[in-house]
């Protein structure tokens, strides 16, 4: 379940919602927006605001979350409350964050309401497995703010190999990306943002590319253009 997440935040929230690099089928695009309020309460509108800041900022003053600006330890630990208190900023999320949906389930339950998603998880857990269900819930609760907020925004501007110069400081952790969906290849998305695909070489695997591929193949997604050294 947490890998699903994991997907939903890679594919919907990263690689089509922020960078516009592939189009999903309403479908399957309103599958992960319901997981991911679901999961965390992420709002789409807030993520995609805070990425792009990122990017327009990535690892100087204006960064919501460089390790190079707050510390590494800093957004290893504490990623997810930069990220909520960049998300805040209505002014930011107003003008990042355009593009993003605005109908009706959009402002009225997953943006109006989005810790109702997450405590209904708690309840299904509950009813589920009894006790256990609260172990279950706090591992989906942490699993993005470790991995993503942390991991992601953290380690991978600080430790790993490059395949380009960037003006960030963006590292690949490892070439073969599957834990987090293929966010592993940071510096590889940092070199050509829009792309959706974040492998560039033979020898590295992009775990999300290759559910974009099969998607495509379904007619379920429509890739951009992908982009290469």
């Amino acid at each position: 379940m947490t890998h699903i997440t994991i997907l939903s935040v890679t594919l919907y929230l990263h690689r089509s919602q922020a960078h516009r690099g592939v189009e999903f089928h309403p479908v399957v695009a309103h599958f992960f927006r319901f997981w991911l309020w679901l999961t965390t309460g992420m709002v789409t509108r807030q993520w995609v605001a805070v990425h792009r800041k990122h990017h327009q900022y990535s690892d100087v003053e204006g960064d919501p979350h460089s390790p190079h600006v707050f510390g590494i330890w800093t957004v290893f630990t504490k990623g997810a409350y930069l990220y909520h208190l960049a998300s805040k900023d209505t002014n930011m999320v107003n003008k990042y964050g355009v593009g993003t949906p605005t109908d009706w389930i959009e402002h009225n339950i997953y943006s109006q309401h989005s810790r109702l998603g997450v405590t209904l998880m708690g309840f299904i857990n509950l009813a589920l497995f009894g006790p256990w269900g609260l172990l279950i819930l706090l591992v989906q609760i942490i699993w993005i703010p470790l991995w993503a907020a942390g991991v992601i925004n953290g380690v991978a501007h600080w430790v790993g190999y490059r395949n380009g110069e960037t003006r960030d400081r963006s590292r690949n952790l490892v070439p073969w990306a599957f834990w987090i969906g293929g966010e592993e290849l940071h510096n590889n998305h940092h070199l050509s943002p829009a792309s959706p695909r974040l492998s560039l070489h033979w020898w590295e695997f992009d775990e999300g590319w290759l559910w974009i591929k099969l998607l495509s193949l379904l007619g379920l997604a429509k890739i951009r253009a992908v982009e290469s050294v």
